[in-house]
């Protein structure tokens, strides 16, 4: 049986909150460059992973939904990249049970978000515990090659790799073997109490919150009591890393030099971080409004986005089923 190598890329974001700058510089912004680069581009809401964490029906629903506009605002282009929810493709469900079946027990129990909530002593469910072979599944299932993930999923992708070469030696080449695209380190984004911005941290600056809002609360982020005489280096204060996030090289020079002179106010970066905030987002927050005012529009590609994921993810189902007999 041979398979035909397209070079696919594949990306998957839970919506378990509304996506903050974290998200979008660590993550969201680099799938959104990749589907430039990519011959084929899947991208979809992780609903079924999210049930992990998320247990209202309204929560994920609503959150669902915001986070396909979220992800149309920010660029993603219907006409390059399918954009999908997960649930709406029930062939990667059953996918993921050919794939349960040749799962040994061992690989899953050593698979870090387990062993990490079981070492803090937490009940861990078993939709955490086979977590990652409904990934392999999300994977294997459009003939993905290349899977941009952060340095805490890469151990995924492996399990993934692991699964999919066990059945390809147990049944014939039936999958293609992916690779992680590790996302640039560079993109750790410091959360407003300078630790990784992260919801578990509530810690964060949401995309399209509020510009008022979102100002205020900047100007509420924790700084050092370091006298304002005193020169500082740039590179070590969270504000200045997230500043550079959005200014331009000239502007980013510009602080660092006024850091290393000393003799201001962490006031002043906080306001130029708003003001240099709220004009990289400016044009993401117009479509979203437009985007807001016409859901059907958004519901429509959604469902011709499933309906594309469908067609492939049927190939390879049956590509699986008949390599393993159950078809």
């Amino acid at each position: 049986m041979t398979v035909t190598q397209t070079m696919r890329v594949l990306s998957g974001i839970q919506p378990t909150g509304r996506f903050h700058w974290g998200n979008y510089f660590g993550a969201i912004r680099q799938y959104i460059d990749l589907q430039d680069q990519a011959e084929e581009a899947f991208h979809f809401m992780a609903n079924l992973h999210a049930l992990n964490t998320v247990r209202s029906r309204e929560d994920l629903s609503r959150l669902t939904l915001e986070a396909a506009v979220d992800l149309l605002a920010l660029g993603l282009n219907p006409e390059k990249a399918t954009l999908f929810v997960q649930s709406d493709v029930p062939e990667v469900s059953e996918l993921c049970w050919l794939l349960m079946t040749g799962t040994p027990m061992g690989l899953l129990e050593r698979c870090h978000a387990y062993k990490d909530k079981k070492a803090r002593g937490l009940t861990a469910d078993a939709g955490l515990f086979t977590y990652p072979v409904l990934m392999a599944a999300d994977i294997l299932a459009y003939d993905s090659d290349t899977v941009p993930v952060g340095e805490d999923q890469v151990q995924h992708i492996e399990v993934c790799r692991d699964l999919a070469g066990s059945f390809n030696h147990q049944y014939g080449e039936t999958f293609v073997m992916p690779k992680a695209k590790l996302l640039e380190a560079s993109a750790k984004v410091p959360g407003i109490d300078g630790e990784k911005m992260s919801k578990s941290y509530n810690n964060t600056l949401e995309i399209f919150e509020d510009p008022k809002a979102q100002r205020k609360k900047i100007m509420r982020i924790v700084t050092d009591s370091r006298p304002m005489e005193e020169p500082k280096e740039p590179g070590d204060d969270h504000l200045y890393q997230l500043y550079s996030l959005f200014a331009d090289d000239a502007k980013r020079e510009d602080m660092a030099a006024m850091y290393r002179r000393g003799g201001f106010g962490y006031g002043e970066v906080k306001k130029a971080l708003a003001d240099e905030a709220e004009t990289y987002f400016a044009e993401a927050r117009a479509r979203r409004k437009d985007l807001e005012a016409h859901p059907q529009r958004v519901r429509e590609i959604l469902a011709d986005g499933a309906s594309r994921a469908r067609k492939k993810a049927a190939e390879v189902l049956l590509r699986a089923q008949q390599a393993c007999g159950v078809k």
